[in-house]
């Protein structure tokens, strides 16, 4: 569906500035005016999403530590580095099942399975994917769960299908998620539904693990259960502090522009990693970022090869 939904909105974009572009040309305007216009005629709506984002998460924010607070050239590079990353991630999300697609069935030891965050699809992860596959990590996969507004708990259902399917195709007895956004919660859910059977270790990525005050704003179920204090996070968290069935790592941004407050993807029972100056989508393409989730999945892989594991 939001494939469907971008695609559309792409095409009836396009279509709508072309026709007015050939109209005012034929009434004398320079043809190159139109040229230029076209990239800041798509960014624009970015621009005003994002700073409408980073305007309200300052309201909310997690007061930051001395030397967490940005400069003006720190808060330019966090501005455009969000604005390039939905920029990026809009076409990736409407041609995902042309540039996304699971690896043919093999024999691994370790697979990694990425899990999308709330309202977008498997696009959004194109680089991380295709950085993991550089470092030879994995082999990786992807999913897409839906409705986009449905219930967390039957997303995880859906996750559980998915990890049936690569443990089949790869052999392998154990899975590492990798989530982004509300994907983290999905793999909690899972964790709670099926236990540890299945996964060797979850790795977060700007997870609400305690809510997002922007859910508020939205309507559907996984945002209601993602906004702070929801009976349903608060059953999540209930055993917070106890050591996890699994290794759960959460990587977060001080500067995240969509999770309010920020220290909300601190986990009690997790590795917490703190990042600066990275907003909520661009965490997802941030070299630091990567390259721990790169290491940490290798990590495992070996320590699976050396155990002897499949």
């Amino acid at each position: 569906m939001t494939a469907i939904l971008l695609l559309a909105l792409l095409i009836a974009g396009a279509s709508h500035y072309v026709r007015w572009a050939i109209h005012c040309v034929a009434h004398g305007a320079p043809p190159w005016w139109f040229v230029a216009g076209a990239p800041v005629a798509y960014l624009a709506p970015i621009v005003l999403l994002v700073t409408a984002s980073f305007a309200l998460s300052w309201n909310w924010r997690t007061p930051r530590l001395p030397g967490m607070q940005l400069d003006v050239a720190g808060s330019v590079r966090l501005f455009i580095g969000e604005v390039f990353a939905v920029a990026i991630s809009w076409p990736l999300m409407a041609l995902h099942r042309l540039v996304i697609l699971d690896p043919a069935p093999a024999p691994a030891q370790l697979p990694v399975v990425l899990v999308h965050g709330v309202l977008v699809n498997d696009g959004v992860w194109f680089t991380m994917r295709r950085y993991l596959a550089r470092q030879a990590v994995g082999p990786v996969y992807t999913i897409n769960y839906g409705p986009p507004y449905g219930d967390i708990e039957h997303f995880a259902e859906q996750l559980g299908t998915k990890i049936e399917s690569v443990c089949a195709a790869t052999g392998a007895a154990r899975v590492v998620l990798v989530c982004h956004s509300m994907g983290g919660l999905v793999a909690r859910a899972y964790l709670r539904q099926r236990g540890p059977a299945r996964i060797k270790q979850i790795i977060t990525i700007g997870t609400p693990h305690h809510g997002s005050v922007f859910a508020r704003a939205f309507i559907g179920r996984c945002l209601a259960q993602m906004r702070p204090g929801s009976v349903w996070l608060e059953e999540l968290n209930h055993n917070e502090t106890k050591p996890p069935p699994v290794p759960i790592m959460s990587i977060w941004s001080r500067h995240d522009s969509l999770v309010v407050p920020q220290g909300s993807c601190e986990l009690a029972c997790a590795e917490n990693v703190a990042v600066v100056g990275v907003g909520h989508n661009a965490l997802l393409g941030d070299r630091l970022v990567m390259a721990m989730v790169a290491r940490e999945s290798s990590t495992l892989g070996k320590m699976t090869r050396a155990k002897g594991f499949s």
